[in-house]
């Protein structure tokens, strides 16, 4: 049987854990610190201060969902080791990195230390700490040497990467398999990579991201210029990798054999290109502002990009909730809704509770493998 809907996070499990929580002053992290403070987890938050206005993290007030958020740059060994000393985590979700494409071209040694080296510095740290039993390293749907061929990629294919982006990543996944089993899997952690493909949600603002490009541009009025329309993504709403990461750290503390690396998207059928994606939040956004514009000396970016999901279904019962149209429209009107005076901590919170109450399996539904 098919599994089309996922499990939500257990809110049993994660009450009163103690979490170390890296980059949660990012547009993830501070999607991910909320959902943990809504299910009773003990959070310490680890990174540095958000990246410019506005930003999620002060908008949505994340700084209420953490217990403990000192200001650490993961390339900073030293410190690092102490704060998760200090924290003493049970659970280690690690989301810090330097996460744009193009930021990696202009920056490719300041990529390369906080994605590579800022994974050692925290699986280093938890050499010897008693009480952790679970980690997840967040990597991303670009590890894969990308062929440009037309099949999605499994977690078995070739790891690579054209831009110091998708190789740091790339390496990143190789640090935490080598960490597992040189150090963590014997002393009772098991260690997991989640590769999640293209998110949106409300609250990203980032460069050269496309619906945070697309809000600048129709919010001041002007047209969103379009560098690569067919360029095809498995497009996802920030929740679905959230749940996904969350419901494999359960999984791992419970079953720490499941260990390994995980895909985590859409349906591969449903990956989407830039333009289908971009038509749908602009009928959303009830405006016509967009065109197609090649860019000049663009750096290299995959023309191609889809995950099979296969394992996720099968070994954890993970899958998407909400359909590429849902994740547009709720994306789209969050934005709208904050324009409009909103509160984005309310929204965001509005949507993890219409994400948990969509159509799927209660909590531990999901503990037996199904077949894809």
């Amino acid at each position: 049987m098919q599994l089309r809907h996922g499990p939500r996070p257990d809110p049993a499990f994660w009450r009163g854990k103690r979490v170390l929580l890296t980059g949660h002053t990012g547009f993830k992290g501070s999607w991910l610190a909320l959902w943990l403070g809504r299910l009773g987890a003990e959070v310490t938050g680890l990174a540095l201060p958000p990246d410019g206005a506005p930003n999620l993290f002060t908008l949505a007030r994340v700084d209420e969902a953490v217990h403990a958020s000192p200001w650490c740059d993961v390339r900073d060994a030293a410190a690092v080791a102490g704060h998760v000393r200090a924290a003493r985590p049970q659970v280690v979700l690690h989301l810090a990195a330097q996460a744009l494409v193009r930021a990696s071209y202009a920056a490719p040694l300041e990529t390369y230390a906080a994605n590579v080296m800022g994974t050692v510095h925290v699986l280093d740290a938890l050499r010897g700490q008693a009480d952790v039993r679970a980690a997840v390293v967040v990597t991303t749907d670009k590890v894969y040497r990308n062929r440009e061929w037309s099949y999605p990629y499994r977690e078995s294919d070739a790891l690579g990467g054209h831009d110091p982006y998708s190789a740091s990543k790339a390496a990143a996944e190789i640090v935490a398999a080598s960490y597992r089993d040189a150090f963590l899997a014997g002393q009772g952690v098991a260690v997991a990579t989640a590769r999640a493909g293209n998110v949106i949600g409300g609250g990203d603002w980032a460069a050269d991201r496309l619906l945070p490009d697309a809000v600048r541009a129709w919010g001041a009025g002007c047209t969103l210029h379009l560098r690569n329309p067919g360029a095809i993504r498995p497009w996802q709403h920030v929740i679905e990798p959230l749940a996904a990461y969350l419901c494999l750290a359960e999984r791992l503390w419970a079953t720490p054999e499941l260990a390994g690396a995980y895909n985590f998207g859409p349906l591969p059928h449903e990956a989407a290109s830039v333009g289908n994606v971009i038509e749908m939040a602009a009928k959303r956004y009830q405006t016509t502002a967009f065109s197609y514009q090649k860019e000049a000396d663009a750096p290299h970016e995959a023309g191609w990009l889809a995950l099979e999901t296969a394992h996720a279904r099968q070994a954890l019962g993970i899958a998407p909730r909400w359909p590429l149209a849902t994740a547009v429209e709720r994306t789209m009107d969050w934005y709208r809704a904050l324009q409009a005076g909103a509160d984005a901590r309310a929204l965001c919170l509005a949507d993890l509770a219409a994400w948990e109450a969509a159509d799927g399996p209660t909590p531990g539904a999901a503990n037996k493998g199904t077949a894809p």
